[in-house]
């Protein structure tokens, strides 16, 4: 059994990032710039936008952080983004999500202009990557692309299982996963609360993708030996034995699975920092794009 470090992955990419990054202040070129829009005070929230601000700043790009109280109204967070969509320095541009139950997810992604969608949740970034068109790839399945590509996972031909069929996470990496490229090639199986006999579905699979949200739910009875196993789960769950009263599980029972897997991801330290990787990566494409 192999670990697939998301640590170690993203600081390769991120180094990579710098490097290209500081090539272009040396050409007196403009630095890529991303801003972040936090609405209220999630405690989640809050450490994702730090994490994308730090991570702003060691590969040298600029950064913009605005805050806009939980109560705001919705036409003043749009007006927010169509600042950001005019504003010709700014590359790339996230809204933090969750948003406050007034305001509409959809709407809010849909306004985003689409050179400017480095999350890649607009439609026109998603039917892009549908088409194998080139576009911004969501940060979590870019990320998982990425660390497949690093380890050199063998895909051609494999059976992948996705357990979970979100649009941010499920829905895109069936599709990447299913391109003709590589990491790519695999038959994509894709399954969700209503799939029947998941189990012998999952003891199938050369490559299972966990993504429903469900703290170890995939168990060593639905694995079978030398898969590789990919967790995007991140859930806190009560634990009275640490400082902060709870622990970091994933979708996954590491500890029963990971000794019949080839390689796997842990939590923390695994898919969720590819994801910051492949923000910033789409971020420095974005500004490239403008030329």
């Amino acid at each position: 059994m192999q670990l697939l470090d998301g640590k170690t992955v993203s600081q390769a990419v991120k180094l990579g990032i710098k490097d290209k990054t500081t090539q272009l202040k040396a050409q007196g070129k403009k630095l890529p710039h991303l801003a972040a829009i936090l609405v209220g005070n999630n405690g989640a929230s809050e450490t994702y936008v730090a994490s994308k601000v730090k991570s702003c700043e060691e590969v040298g790009f600029k950064s913009t952080l605005i805050r806009l109280d939980e109560a705001v109204a919705e036409y003043e967070l749009f007006e927010a983004i169509e600042r950001l969509n005019t504003d010709n320095d700014v590359d790339g541009i996230l809204v933090q999500l969750p948003l406050p139950k007034h305001i509409s997810e959809e709407k809010v992604i849909n306004l985003i202009h689409p050179g400017k969608d480095v999350d890649g949740f607009h439609p026109v970034s998603v039917g892009k990557m549908v088409l194998g068109q080139p576009s911004f790839i969501p940060a979590t399945p870019y990320g998982i692309i990425m660390m497949l590509e690093h380890y050199k996972i063998d895909t051609k031909g494999k059976h992948a299982v996705v357990i979970g069929r979100s649009n941010i996470v499920g829905r895109p990496i069936s599709i990447l996963l299913n391109r003709n490229a590589y990491p790519g090639n695999c038959t994509v199986t894709v399954c969700h609360s209503h799939t029947p006999n998941l189990k012998e579905i999952c003891l199938q699979a050369d490559i299972i993708v966990a993504a429903l949200g469900r703290p170890q739910f995939l168990t060593a009875d639905m694995v079978k030996q030398d898969a590789v196993v990919i967790d995007v789960g991140i859930t806190r769950v009560p634990d009275a034995s640490k400082k902060s009263g709870f622990a970091i599980k994933g979708d996954v029972h590491f500890e029963s699975v990971a000794p019949k897997c080839s390689y796997i991801t842990p939590v923390p330290g695994g898919v969720g920092l590819m994801t910051i990787a492949a923000l910033l990566m789409n971020t420095y494409n974005a500004c490239l794009a403008k030329g």
